[in-house]
């Protein structure tokens, strides 16, 4: 799928009548958050864009990807310049104060990553340093752990997996399925997961009000879950059927 590099079409969020009227649907993300979102060459890929492409033929429109920085996409949507973001977003109670979310497409968690295979708790924290990635529900989780000696916030997830593997803190804290990833592709990292900080909900985020086009997103994904191919996609991709429970 060819990552289409679309200017902002205004200020205003687009209604599902209107954006079915144009035929395709303007969707942000990442594309650096493997497995769920990340480019293979310039393809950008992943369990939440092939997901998201299913919905969208439910939907019946089609699909133009823009990629950029996370902590960039709520702000991005809150100005209309896209229609929705699908990038990994747990439902937290203060994005819910800016965005509408749909309802949730997996549930996962903040897992602890570290070299140490001594840090595994959130009581294994205190007094040590934490990467993690800026403007995500991992580093608002680390702040409020006890007795924490400093979290350290980089650009992107890979940035602050880096720098635990470089030695620059002393664990990571990222979501479950992408440390799985990791560790997996990179068994000589000497990394090892520990426990869940915390768990979430995951969902998709539409401009805060626009309440039509998140119940055709709904209404699609539950036509996906129906039909067997959530379950078949997730299966794919973790050996396991990630919705909520």
């Amino acid at each position: 799928m060819a990552l289409a590099l679309l200017a902002a079409f205004g200020t205003s969020a687009r209604t599902i009548e209107e954006i079915k009227k144009g035929g395709t649907m303007l969707v942000a993300t990442e594309g650096q958050f493997a497995p769920f979102n990340f480019f293979v060459g310039n393809q950008l890929t992943g369990f939440e864009i092939e997901l998201t492409e299913l919905v969208a033929k439910k939907m019946g429109v089609k699909l133009e990807w823009k990629a950029l920085s996370f902590d960039a996409l709520l702000a991005g949507l809150r100005q209309g310049r896209w229609d929705i973001a699908v990038a990994s977003h747990g439902i937290t109670d203060e994005r819910a104060k800016a965005v509408t979310f749909a309802e949730p497409h997996y549930c996962s968690g903040g897992m602890i990553v570290a070299k140490d295979p001594a840090i595994r708790t959130i009581k294994d924290l205190a007094g040590k340093t934490v990467s993690v990635q800026t403007g995500t529900s991992y580093l608002d989780n680390v702040k409020n752990v006890p007795g924490l000696k400093e979290a350290k916030n980089f650009p992107s997830d890979t940035d602050a997996r880096s720098a635990l593997v470089a030695g620059r803190s002393d664990a990571w804290v990222s979501d479950r399925f992408v440390a799985i990833e990791a560790l997996r592709k990179n068994p000589g990292l000497g990394l090892k997961m520990g426990e869940l900080l915390f768990v979430e909900r995951i969902a998709a985020a539409v401009t805060k009000g626009n309440t039509g086009l998140a119940a055709a997103w709904n209404k699609a994904l539950s036509e996906v879950i129906a039909d067997g191919s959530y379950a078949t996609l997730s299966k794919r991709y973790f050996e396991e059927d990630i919705r909520c429970k």
